[in-house]
């Protein structure tokens, strides 16, 4: 019998009021949160451990949550965890390029999954009530990337030329190395002696092998450095700044 009905006599009429009790309502996924936000950026060598919280609500409590992530060309990552919050379950996966003998997340990483990854959740509650919640959160898992610079000559008279060049290379997934990225817009930016500012002076596309290289007017004391923003396959990555002292 669903709810209840309940008769109430007063005086001479009488009037009934019903009232209907739905029963526990089913749990809620609300999202997902991955590596507290911030991209996945994976080598060639070493495992990268982040965690993904999935959040929603059930009047008895979250007590249990599988999570599977979902990446480009066939990209899959599964675990569980025990919920440890009446609204939070957070879980710990392991990503390498390498496939990781015994684990539970025998992923080899290919180039071809490299980009926006999807988070779907299954997530019980207390009371045996489940829910499954597909596309609850997205993540990039990005292929990292190196950069190097050379400003030169050091020192330099002012007004005299500075021949900057560098290297852009990401990891392969495919091959376990370092690779040229070509193509790639990389920013060149310098900060002066003193200051902890850096400023876009040009940009340079990479050649076919990554290599970058450029002029500029030698003005001041300062560090040159490149700087890559990354895309939607591969990491952000700066070089340190080389510095070069200017001769007045």
């Amino acid at each position: 019998m669903v709810g209840a009905v309940a008769v109430l006599l007063a005086g001479v009429g009488a009037s009934a009021d019903a009232a209907t009790d739905t029963g526990p309502s089913d749990p809620v996924v609300s999202g997902a949160t991955v590596n507290s936000g911030r991209d996945v950026i994976v080598g060639i060598t070493h495992d990268v451990v982040f965690p993904v919280t999935v959040t929603g609500s059930d009047d008895s409590g979250l007590s249990f949550a599988d999570v599977d992530l979902k990446g480009p060309h066939g990209g899959f990552y599964t675990t569980d965890a025990f919920c440890e919050t009446a609204t939070a379950c957070t879980t710990v996966f392991t990503a390498n390029a390498h496939p990781a003998a015994g684990s539970d997340d025998p992923v080899d990483l290919a180039n071809a999954n490299a980009g926006t990854w999807s988070v779907d959740a299954l997530v019980d509650a207390n009371d045996g009530d489940s829910v499954f919640a597909p596309g609850v959160g997205s993540f990039g898992l990005k292929r990292a990337a190196r950069l190097t610079v050379n400003a030169a000559p050091e020192p330099v008279a002012k007004g005299a030329p500075i021949t900057v060049t560098g290297k852009l290379v990401r990891a392969n997934w495919d091959t376990y190395r370092y690779a040229g990225y070509a193509g790639q817009a990389v920013k060149l930016q310098f900060r002066p002696k003193g200051s902890s500012t850096y400023t876009t002076v040009a940009t340079v596309n990479t050649s076919n092998t990554g290599t970058l290289r450029t002029t500029v007017k030698a003005v001041k004391d300062g560090y040159w450095r490149w700087n890559f923003t990354g895309t939607t396959t591969t990491g952000p990555v700066k070089a340190t700044g080389d510095y070069v002292d200017v001769n007045l």
